[in-house]
């Protein structure tokens, strides 16, 4: 059995992320996956899965491989809060069901990357706080913090992120 890597993004698409911060999340996350199209290993082993919130988190594209990947574009609504704590527990749920950890004979899917894009603050803060050092347990290779528009806050992406 082939080892995956697995990539999840969680998109922001709560009110604030409205127009253009909307359209640069898209383009910057086409221009990702393109990346690991252009890339011969990573066409066989990278799986994508894309959870977006707002009021309620949503998986619109469980981990799928980046070969047969139809990615959506993504839209948000003009208002709604920024759920960034439920969509951490939404993907700390999918995550244990989705990857294959290694055992004492096999070898499981490669340590999983996390995108996150967003424009500031969780609006559920103290499901935010709780869920961080769960998803840190998990055991990404890499957690990385996009944020968008000029008046992004990443103060608490950075309690989560290796690199925003």
């Amino acid at each position: 059995v082939m080892r995956k890597l697995p990539i999840y993004f969680l998109i922001d698409t709560s009110g604030s992320m409205y127009g253009e911060k909307i359209r640069t999340v898209n383009t910057v996350k086409q221009t990702i996956i393109g990346e690991f199209r252009k890339e011969p290993s990573a066409l066989e082993i990278a799986f994508i899965s894309i959870i977006t919130f707002n009021i309620k988190a949503e998986v619109i594209v469980p981990l799928t491989g980046v070969s047969e990947l139809r990615v959506p574009t993504i839209e948000t609504p003009q208002s709604g809060p920024t759920h960034m704590g439920l969509a951490l527990e939404t993907l700390s749920r999918n995550i244990t069901q989705e990857i294959r950890y290694s055992t004492g004979s096999n070898k499981g899917d490669w340590a999983p990357l996390l995108f996150i894009m967003t424009d500031g603050k969780p609006s559920d803060t103290l499901l935010f706080e709780e869920q961080c050092p769960k998803v840190k347990s998990i055991g990404f290779a890499n957690i990385v913090g996009c944020v968008a528009g000029p008046k992004a806050d990443s103060t608490d992406l950075k309690k989560l992120c290796v690199i925003v």
